[in-house]
């Protein structure tokens, strides 16, 4: 027999959920009262699962027990391992309740706002057993979802973090100042970012790609971005930047969805960073779930979308 077989066949899932137990309790006691088990067969079961291994997991001592080296290597394992199981159980369920897929899905607010709406109606309409879970995240947090698996599939401005994601182009935006109709900005053709920062600016959170752009831009200018207020949505940043609480920058698609939250108007940014690409990106395309190669598929910019 070779030596994994024979390694995986001495694991049990059993074992590993009750050392995962001991571990967030703290205890052989607290743990077995939590998962309604005798200390005695807890005890048992971990001494079986350390022989398996070759190495003590734990130190046990009066107040408890603590992780040793390999009992650390091993917690982080076992978590991975009865989280995909519970993803697993999850997904399998939506095909006993007649959904014939689900997808999970990240994307930044940028996506979300511009495009994605008309995109999954879309996909909808024409896969309608097909689930999506939707979830928004800054860019960075999108492409770590897609790389540990716990997204299917991301769209975000990807730049130069790829880290061996495989990406697809899906759309482009530029992102435009956004000033009230008052303001002395108002009525330029075009303006550069360095002129920006004399004002009081209203940002999204400090690592979205948006404010990234402009803390690198302010920095290579010299300056200090005076980022006063942070808030979490566009439209939130339309009604700060109405009420007279400083200048932002936003997509200019967005802004144009966004036209009713005020007296706005946005003033075209003259930056070789203002034009950004968003891809979706995925571990690896061709070896996707059925539903979500589907979706994949569906997100194709149409023939004379602006990706480029």
């Amino acid at each position: 027999m070779k030596p994994e077989r024979s390694f995986t066949r001495r694991i049990d899932l059993t074992s590993l959920q009750l050392f995962v137990a001991v571990c967030e309790t703290g205890s052989i006691g607290r743990a077995a009262q939590q998962e309604f088990i005798a200390p005695s067969a807890v005890s048992k079961r971990l001494s079986d699962l350390e022989a398996a291994l070759g190495a003590p997991l734990l130190y046990r001592h009066s107040r408890g027990v603590t992780l040793t080296p390999a009992g650390e290597s091993l917690l982080h394992h076992a978590r991975n391992v009865l989280f995909g199981l519970e993803r697993m159980q999850g997904e399998l369920s939506e095909y006993a309740g007649g959904v014939r897929g689900h997808v999970r899905m990240h994307a930044n607010i940028s996506a979300i706002v511009q495009f994605l709406p008309e995109d999954l109606g879309g996909f909808a309409r024409t896969h309608g057993q097909v689930k999506v879970d939707l979830h928004e995240r800054l860019s960075p947090e999108v492409l770590q979802a897609v790389q540990e698996g716990s997204a299917d599939l991301g769209l975000c401005h990807v730049g130069t973090a790829a880290h061996g994601l495989q990406s697809r182009p899906y759309r482009c935006d530029e992102l435009v100042l956004v000033v009230p109709q008052a303001h002395a900005l108002n009525g330029l053709t075009a303006i550069k970012f360095e002129d920006v920062l004399d004002c009081d600016i209203v940002g999204l959170h400090a690592g979205s790609s948006i404010s990234l752009a402009m803390r690198a831009a302010a920095a290579q200018a010299g300056k200090t971005l005076r980022q006063r207020i942070q808030v979490t949505g566009l439209d939130a940043m339309c009604r700060m930047i109405d009420n007279g609480l400083g200048v932002g920058l936003l997509p200019a698609r967005a802004f144009a969805l966004l036209q009713g939250m005020g007296r706005l108007v946005a003033v075209p940014l003259d930056e070789p960073w203002a034009r950004r690409a968003l891809c979706l990106v995925a571990r690896d395309f061709s070896t996707l779930p059925p539903a979500a190669r589907l979706l994949a598929e569906h997100l194709v910019p149409p023939a004379g979308a602006d990706i480029a």
